[in-house]
């Protein structure tokens, strides 16, 4: 076997040079995107920079022979280069858009309850088994109002994390999510559901406890609440999980938030029995905030900061705030009878992909 091509000092210092300089580009974009003005200074140089990397990797690229490490890296900052591009042009593939949803800094729903909703108090228990810190239910103002605030909570490090079962919630946190939402019908409460989950939790105790139970019983009780309802995804919408808290009057949806019946890699693995082939997937299932739109299963896109709401925590939530606002001022005027009416009907409404005509009449 030939050895593989050896990099000169100057070409590995050239390499590592490129990383940086990939860095500082995605560090001009976000800068120039932060100030709303993609024709200033910072963006255009970011594009400049950008093509001379693209000369400097494919030169390198050459250099390299078959040096595996080498042209593994190269491809990395390339796939890094094209990602930018795309981002600067607005057009990410589903695929990213998914890395997004579960970027590992954005923000969840614990953050925008602490910018959003003041005097949050929580709601502990099911009053059945025990306490689900997968899900987090409690009492809080909005903007002068009282309401019910649900959500999901993933945990940031290790111990946040089995703290909170990874976002994945059991039978008890939905049968608690409903408890809430009967003590907001009861006191004619708004319910705010803020949604980033994987799925609801797939383990034996969860199945034995009743999982699909639990969330077949919110499906049912959620289509009937005589009360105000918004959904709002906010990073990823997987499947039951989301939906046994997300049937609702307003079902929005954070730029780049996902909501699917299975993750890519799963759909992937299914169809093609390699997980590899997730970026087709996720394209393939439509699981973007904008094909969501365009089904008809969401009512709203809310904007996110540039590069996404990691970047800005509190821009973030001052958007979605006031798209919350926007909805729940409507909702608020309608009588309860059309309330139900028009959440039956928009559920009803979804995945019709085939008009039915009427058969012409035979004089």
């Amino acid at each position: 076997m030939p050895e593989d091509t050896q990099l000169t000092p100057a070409q590995s210092g050239m390499l590592s040079a490129l990383d940086f300089w990939v860095y500082a580009a995605e560090a001009m974009y976000r800068a120039a995107t932060k100030q709303n003005d993609p024709n200033m200074e910072a963006s255009s140089k970011a594009q400049e920079e950008l093509k001379r990397i693209e000369e400097q990797i494919q030169q390198l690229h050459a250099a390299a022979g078959s040096n595996q490490e080498a042209q593994k890296q190269l491809l990395a900052l390339h796939e890094r280069v094209e990602s930018l591009k795309r981002q600067m042009s607005g057009e990410l593939t589903a695929w990213e858009r998914t890395e997004l949803a579960r970027h590992s800094n954005r923000p969840y729903p614990l953050d925008y309850i602490e910018r959003i909703f003041p005097d949050f108090s929580e709601i502990h228990g099911d009053r059945a088994f025990g306490d689900d810190a997968a899900m987090i239910c409690g009492m809080a103002r909005f903007r002068g109002r009282e309401v019910i605030v649900l959500g999901t909570q993933k945990g940031r490090d290790t111990k946040q994390r089995v703290y909170r079962n990874f976002g994945q919630p059991n039978p008890e946190g939905y049968r608690k999510a409903l408890r809430a939402m009967k003590f907001a019908e009861k006191w004619r409460r708004p319910i705010i559901s803020l949604i980033d989950v994987v799925g609801a939790y797939p383990g034996l105790g969860a199945e034995e406890r009743g999982q699909a139970e639990a969330i077949a019983h919110n499906l049912r009780e959620m289509a009937r609440l005589e009360v105000p309802f918004i959904a709002v995804i906010t990073g990823e919408g997987g499947s039951g999980g989301a939906l046994a808290i997300a049937v609702a009057d307003r079902v929005l949806m954070m730029e780049n938030s996902i909501y699917s019946v299975i993750s890519p890699e799963g759909c992937a693995s299914i169809m093609w029995r390699d997980a590899g082939k997730k970026d087709v997937a996720a394209q393939a299932l439509r699981i973007t905030a904008k094909d969501i739109l365009e089904l008809g299963i969401c009512d709203e896109v809310i904007p996110e900061p540039p590069g996404g709401a990691q970047h800005d925590y509190d821009a973030a939530a001052n958007g979605l705030a006031d798209a919350i606002e926007k909805h729940l001022s409507v909702l608020e005027k309608l009588p309860v009878d059309q309330l139900l009416k028009a959440r039956y009907d928009k559920f009803r409404n979804m995945a019709q992909y085939f008009a039915v005509e009427a058969a012409p009449t035979t004089s």
